[in-house]
């Protein structure tokens, strides 16, 4: 195996050094539980490797948006380190269709957050499954009127996020986190959307070697596996407190926007994490409890 030292002796020349070094450190940071999901599914390092090629071109052709066709293979060949025959096959790879509204997700985030569906402890109300006005049909239409609230409602039940009393013909939610459990493609689609976004949050700070985008975290250590649970309880209450705020403020911009005929062509991802391991990295955290991870859905709309 290459030391880290070896793979930055073979850095061109132009790139700092230092900054080589560094840049390594945060791939590999990266990269491990990428290849540890990857790993975990089965998805070969093959794979793998195919999407990361055609992700240097798609990054190359950002960088040189400019350039004239017949010079764009040749640029694009240069600046990833990829032949031209294989730059030449990846460019004439078509883009992906675009990914579905989660309008699952966006009904949950209405539910869960908006003031008028919930009771006088701040809780989601129970909703009777029919009518005209606070009732889950139209919560449903005020979210789309493209999918059947029936649908939506067999969506949410699949999911264990809601469920339906038949006898009072009565629809609750049992979960504060819109976390598809047992729904292994929505919640890597999650993965996808966060992570990614928060990426690339990250590179164009460093990029732009400003604050363009909103990125801040708390680091501790030193701490008992007994703190690390009450810990998990507060960061949960304190983001159920954000998405309280934001999520009406945002769908009320929405609003002001499509009344003013403003361009709508901008979209806003806010999210929360928390990681907790072992200092040294070498053993897993102790199992005190499971966290509720953010709701992934809270900024679907957006």
């Amino acid at each position: 195996m290459r030391s880290p030292a070896d793979i930055v002796d073979s850095v061109p020349p132009t790139v700092d050094t230092t900054q080589a070094e560094a840049l390594l450190q945060a791939v590999d940071r990266i990269a491990l539980p990428l290849a540890r999901l990857a790993v975990s599914k089965g998805l070969p390092f093959a794979v793998v490797e195919a999407q990361l090629k055609q992700a240097f071109v798609q990054a190359a052709r950002e960088a040189h948006p400019q350039l004239p066709p017949h010079r764009a293979v040749s640029r694009i060949a240069t600046t990833t380190g990829l032949n031209r025959r294989e730059v030449t096959r990846l460019t004439q790879v078509s883009a992906p269709p675009p990914q579905r509204r989660p309008v699952a997700a966006e009904l949950f985030a209405h539910w869960a957050n908006d003031p008028a569906y919930k009771d006088a402890d701040g809780r989601p109300c129970v909703l009777p499954r029919q009518g005209a006005t606070l009732s889950f049909e139209s919560l449903a239409q005020s979210v789309t009127r493209d999918v059947h609230p029936r649908s939506l409602l067999d969506e949410l039940l699949r999911l264990g996020l809601a469920v339906h009393n038949t006898e009072l013909d009565s629809v609750s939610l049992v979960q504060d986190a819109f976390v598809p459990r047992g729904d292994v493609e929505r919640m890597l689609g999650f993965l996808s959307d966060n992570v990614g976004d928060h990426l690339s949050a990250a590179v164009a700070n460093v990029l732009s070697d400003g604050r363009e985008h909103f990125e801040q975290a708390v680091f501790a250590d030193e701490l008992s596996a007994e703190s690390i649970a009450q810990l998990r309880s507060l960061v949960s209450a304190k983001w159920r407190n954000v998405t309280a705020a934001l999520v009406p403020a945002i769908e009320a911009l929405i609003e002001q926007d499509r009344e003013a005929g403003r361009l709508q062509d901008r979209r806003l991802r806010v999210g929360l994490y928390s990681y907790t391991d072992s200092m040294d990295g070498t053993a897993p955290p102790a199992p005190v409890g499971p966290l509720t991870p953010a709701p992934a859905g809270n900024d679907s709309k957006t």
